[in-house]
């Protein structure tokens, strides 16, 4: 690994690429053949919000968008849109993909292991932000107004 993707947090990004593909292959190989069809559709509607929190958290950051916590020395602070109700859109969109996947395909272990990428999330979402209070200045302020993955709740 070089230096400069160890220094812009590239181990949060290969910790979380290993949970997701986890996540992907015991959705298959650990799910339940005769499961139940509302969690199914809890499933598809964990997706909904995915698609809805990655497409609109992906354009308000624009050419910010990174897959590193660190943010890079030419980026600017987003606040607007999405980023205006929540802090880390795209870690609750992939945070809902993976528990949308877990439920569609009903697999208990899929779900356990998502719900630690959402421990993992919280933990890496401190750490980003911690380098964000440090560029950033005005971020605590930001802080204070905005919660971080779930708008008005947390």
């Amino acid at each position: 690994m070089t230096k400069g993707f160890v220094q812009r947090g590239g181990r949060w990004v290969l910790v979380q690429a290993g949970f997701i593909i986890a996540i992907g292959i015991l959705g298959i190989t650990s799910r339940i053949e005769s499961g139940h069809r509302l969690l199914s559709l809890v499933g598809i509607s964990f997706f909904v919000v995915a698609a809805l929190c990655g497409f609109l958290g992906m354009a308000a950051l624009g050419r910010n968008l990174t897959p590193f916590p660190k943010p890079s020395a030419t980026g600017q602070f987003v606040q607007h849109g999405i980023y205006g109700l929540i802090r880390h859109p795209l870690y609750t969109a992939v945070f809902c993909a993976a528990a949308g996947w877990s439920l569609i395909w009903q697999s208990n272990p899929a779900l356990m292991v998502s719900l630690l990428l959402g421990v993992f999330f919280d933990a890496k979402a401190r750490r980003e932000e911690h380098w964000l209070r440090q560029k950033y200045p005005e971020y605590m302020n930001y802080e204070r107004r905005v919660r971080r993955f779930i708008p008005w709740i947390y």
